[in-house]
């Protein structure tokens, strides 16, 4: 999702990268260029108006800046009202003084609402919660059976008895609090369009168990309908939040991009994939930055936070700054590297990835040549891979399966990684001897282990990252080097 969007803002930067100011004619260039680019995203079209309405009152005002170039200033310019269409601040949860914190799930059939359920409450008991569900959702056949094997596999309970949808929510509110848990989740249910019976039906259910939050389920893909769908709901039960399932889709997104100028409710929740773990905050300025290309890397860092072992992590990273990175680490940090997700979406999420990579798709059984190459040597070949002659590589490629020329290029390209890691060893105050150097002011350190040796004891922080990014990556950061 976004690509063309993405694409189409890019080549405006470029454009105007390298001019000394930014005439009248060149905001007027930019501000075509992008009313045009968020309506072929399908945005709404009052909401691209009074988008680019904005962007020209900055623009023109920003020509008098000394301090950024004029694709610099385009960047912040597009970047503040990117992350302000799509909801400005992240969705905070505030839990209810006395249990249990109730959400009610709304939206129509085939949203995915049943699903984004489920992985709220997996999202729930990630932050130390004990949710339980609700299913109410009586009239699709099938709903509470379904909800039910997504409750094992995420081991939260649900529960639901036939009859009436209302008294069956009021009922389960009743339950969470004789069971002592701490958020309900009530998943309502949809119909293929809205309809009248539908819109009694859930404001029925609202008023019975009165919701801390309401969220309404949109599936991405289907464009500028969801945005009246959810002024429809709306207007019927007080939206707090959206949540935005296939995320991941190809569709242009201007759904994403309309939802919050129009019902004033912001994104809180997205679905970036079918698995249940596929899903997480949506934080307004991290989507902005992907799709002007500067990539996510605190998303990326969370990540790495929730999948990494830390006490792994530690001793690898501790190897690292003292230049003695092995083959069994880089096998560790690739099993480690999978559990953050597809690897093509982690290459979105790097800053100055080439947009031909953004979202590739990279099958994980790429690298079990590798695993297999890896794992054929023998633990001493492991740690010394400068060991390895013809007869070695040659056992080795027999008993992965591959060929000599895979050993070679693999050991080659690890023994130039394991230099790089020993030179980033030394310049953080790593090697024998040398002192672990100190966190950043005000930064966020990068996780021990992250792939290739980022961040760790004694790395640099991530606003220190930031600013030696080059200024040639699209739109630059502002402030960075040029």
């Amino acid at each position: 999702m976004f690509d063309s969007l993405s694409n189409r803002l890019e080549a405006i930067v470029k454009r105007v990268r390298g001019k000394g100011r930014l005439t009248d004619d060149d905001v007027d260039e930019i501000l075509r260029e992008i009313r045009t680019a968020l309506l072929e995203a399908d945005v709404n079209v009052t909401v691209v108006r009074n988008v680019v309405g904005r962007i020209r009152e900055q623009a023109v005002g920003a020509k008098l800046s000394q301090v950024l170039d004029p694709s610099q200033q385009v960047i912040k310019i597009v970047n503040q009202e990117l992350t302000a269409m799509l909801g400005g601040e992240t969705l905070k949860i505030a839990y209810a003084s006395r249990p249990p914190t109730v959400v009610l799930m709304a939206g129509l059939q085939g949203s995915g609402k049943t699903t984004n359920t489920a992985k709220l409450a997996r999202w729930f008991k990630s932050q130390g919660r004990q949710p339980l569900m609700v299913g109410a959702d009586l009239q699709r056949p099938a709903a509470v059976e379904q909800l039910r094997t997504l409750g094992r596999q995420i081991d939260v309970p649900v529960f639901s008895e036939p009859g009436d949808p209302v008294s069956t929510a009021r009922r389960g509110l009743d339950e969470a609090r004789r069971l002592g848990k701490d958020v309900l989740l009530v998943d309502t249910a949809g119909r293929l369009s809205i309809d009248a019976e539908l819109m009694e039906q859930v404001r029925q259910i609202s008023v019975a168990v009165q919701p801390d939050y309401t969220f309404l389920v949109i599936d991405a893909m289907t464009g500028q309908d969801a945005v009246g769908v959810a002024q429809t709901f709306h207007e019927t039960l007080a939206i707090d939040g959206v949540i935005m399932s296939k995320l991941d889709g190809d569709a242009r997104g201007g759904a994403a991009l309309s939802v919050k100028e129009v019902i004033g409710r912001p994104i809180a929740f997205a679905s970036t994939g079918e698995k249940l773990n596929e899903f997480e905050q949506f934080h307004p300025d991290r989507m902005a930055g992907r799709i002007l290309g500067m990539g996510d890397m605190l998303s990326l860092i969370d990540k790495a936070e929730q999948a990494w072992e830390k006490d792994k992590a530690e001793e690898a990273a501790e190897r690292l700054l003292e230049g003695e990175f092995t083959l069994d680490d880089f096998l560790e940090q690739m099993q480690q590297l999978k559990k953050m997700g597809p690897l093509g979406g982690l290459l979105g999420l790097m800053p100055g990835m080439p947009k031909e990579l953004k979202g590739a798709k990279i099958d994980d059984d790429q690298l079990k040549p590798i695993e297999a190459i890896i794992r054929s040597m023998t633990p001493y070949e492991r740690r010394k891979p400068e060991v390895m002659n013809g007869s070695r590589r040659t056992r080795v490629a027999n008993g992965s399966g591959t060929t000599v020329s895979d050993v070679n290029k693999l050991i080659k390209q690890f023994q130039e990684m394991q230099k790089m890691m020993k030179r980033m060893g030394v310049s953080m105050g790593g090697g024998r001897g040398g002192k672990k150097g100190k966190k950043g002011k005000g930064g966020k350190r990068m996780p021990a282990g992250l792939p290739a040796g980022f961040g760790g004891p004694g790395g640099p922080d991530l606003e220190s990252l930031l600013g030696q990014l080059p200024a040639g990556m699209p739109g630059g950061f502002p402030g960075a080097p040029r």
